[in-house]
């Protein structure tokens, strides 16, 4: 567990990233979509993942970042920077000015399960070949299998935000913080996290920095450097894709009713809570477009313990297209 005693001058600095960083998310991907519970949240990205393994240089890139990288667990905090948002090229240039002592001293920690090998020696070293060839497999991943996909997961990442801003306006930083994921818990004034390490640590007076992202992994992972911000990225469901205009269907529905239907029909059925984040909604908003649905005979709801699962009907099914028979299901109630 990592304990982060925040300040005021933190507090007051809480905010979401500008954008997402193309290494970083990058780097995470290609740790992560393999687990199984990352793949569910970005089916898409880790079936593109486990296609691009066909071809040979995807293939080799993804050898070297799997044989350089640990599997699991933290990664060497200098491979994900704050700077070079730009671009991969500007974020490469960032962990290449890296000072070697940092290099050594963080990939030294990471490898501290890992067996040696005369390549790992040489990036533990910071040698400039090395890094050069990291640089070039993350250029070659993030070219074979997140470029295609930029747009997708920058449009779920302003959903995740304006949600999660939502949650804010209405119910302050507590809310804010108690929604972001089950491993985050404020207690105040200090927010703790399950990620991959534990310590006691105070804020940098620099604020927190928030990132929601389906390739996280399936912690929240957390970066803290004196003079920086503290970053705290942290997993989310990828919404469904879904075109500014959501055709016929989004005209009669209306486009976020319409993102509602179509994600219960492509995972079979969700809590109103996992629905959410699904979308980029908030729980109350969640809520009332399945209400709308169930009423219109389009999805059923039943109790779960203490959650409500909602899945389509054949009507609604019918309605997506699917060509399956009507059977009205008799609308539920919560």
């Amino acid at each position: 567990m990592l304990r982060l005693h925040l300040g005021s001058a933190d507090l007051c600095r809480v905010r979401f990233a500008n954008r997402l960083h193309p290494v970083g998310i990058a780097l995470l991907a290609g740790q992560w979509l393999r687990d199984p519970t990352v793949a569910a949240m970005a089916p898409t990205l880790a079936e593109r993942a486990v296609a691009a393994e066909g071809t040979a240089t995807a293939q080799a890139a993804t050898a070297i970042l799997r044989h350089l990288l640990p599997d699991r667990g933290r990664l060497p905090d200098f491979v994900t920077p704050f700077a070079g948002l730009e671009s991969v090229e500007a974020g490469l240039e960032a962990i290449r000015a890296t000072p070697a002592r940092r290099v050594r001293a963080e990939v030294t920690m990471a490898y501290a399960d890992t067996p040696a090998s005369p390549l790992r020696r040489r990036f533990a070293a910071a040698d400039p070949e090395v890094l050069d060839l990291f640089g070039g497999a993350v250029q070659t991943w993030f070219d074979t299998v997140l470029e295609p996909h930029w747009a997708e997961l920058v449009s779920s990442y302003r959903q995740q935000v304006t949600s999660a801003s939502q949650r804010l306006a209405q119910h302050g930083l507590a809310g804010l913080f108690a929604g972001l994921h089950p491993a985050i818990r404020w207690r105040e004034p200090v927010l703790e996290v399950r990620t991959w390490w534990d310590a006691d640590l105070p804020g940098t007076g620099h604020g927190v920095i928030l990132l929601p992202s389906p390739l996280a992994g399936p912690r929240p992972r957390v970066l803290v450097e004196q003079g920086y911000p503290i970053l705290l990225v942290y997993p989310v469901v990828m919404p469904a894709p879904g075109p500014s205009d959501d055709g016929s269907l989004g005209r009669l529905l209306g486009v976020t009713r319409a993102q509602v239907l179509r994600r219960l029909a492509a995972d079979g059925g969700l809590t109103t809570t996992v629905l959410s984040r699904a979308v980029g909604i908030s729980l109350s908003s969640a809520s009332e477009h399945a209400r709308a649905l169930r009423t219109a005979g389009l999805v059923a709801s039943e109790r779960e313990g203490g959650a409500v699962r909602h899945r389509l009907t054949s009507l609604g099914a019918e309605l997506l297209g699917a060509g399956r028979p009507v059977e009205r299901d008799a609308p539920e109630s919560f």
